[in-house]
């Protein structure tokens, strides 16, 4: 009779045991599916987010050449009218990860910086050169530089950008969605992202 007892003892704490191996189980496989759902759902978000533009600009070019000092000199100039299309654009192909499933966060190690792309059709207006200061290849090198500087700036200082980056946390704030439906932590620099702190990423 004892031995029966003894024998049935064993076999519940065995059943037991099983039980929640099972439930442990599932719950590794619950959290695996999870990550594996988020990861999908990011890589569906990776896209390349471009913002488009139009800028025109009217830029006089000067050089003289000087003799003697100033006595004798030669001087060209030209109205240059330039019409840029530009493109700001945030790769997300090139965000960089980490999921941890034991915490259930997800770190991001590297934002993509934006890439901006200038492309200046330039046109010239009232070119006036003399024999001894005439255009040379090296002027219109030197033109184009000045144009796409003065361009960059341009933008730099223009909503295209603010817009860019508007786009490019939109397409982020997508993740923090994500992972806080289903309990999960977004994070970047040791901190834990949010609503309010979105904006600080770039």
């Amino acid at each position: 009779m004892r031995k029966k007892i003894l024998i049935g003892i064993g076999a519940l704490i065995i059943l037991l045991l099983a039980f929640r191996y099972c439930e442990f189980k599932r719950g590794d496989t619950a959290t695996f599916d999870e990550s594996a759902m988020i990861q999908e759902q990011i890589k569906n978000v990776s896209k390349l987010v471009v913002t488009e533009g139009h800028y025109s600009e009217v830029v006089t070019y000067k050089d003289k050449n000087s003799y003697l000092g100033d006595y004798i000199s030669f001087e060209k100039k030209a109205i240059v009218v330039v019409n840029t299309d530009a493109t700001v654009s945030y790769d997300l192909k090139q965000l960089q990860y980490e999921i941890n499933e034991a915490d259930k966060t997800i770190t991001i190690t590297h934002l993509p910086k934006e890439e901006i792309k200038i492309s200046p059709e330039i046109k010239f207006y009232d070119v006036q050169e003399s024999t001894f200061n005439e255009f040379t290849a090296d002027d219109y090198n030197k033109i184009n530089q000045q144009v796409k500087a003065a361009m960059r700036k341009k933008i730099e200082n223009s909503n295209l950008k603010k817009n860019a980056q508007n786009r490019f946390l939109s397409e982020l704030s997508k993740i923090l969605i994500l992972t806080n439906s289903k309990g999960w932590t977004l994070q970047y620099n040791g901190e834990t992202v949010n609503d309010e702190n979105m904006g600080t990423l770039l």
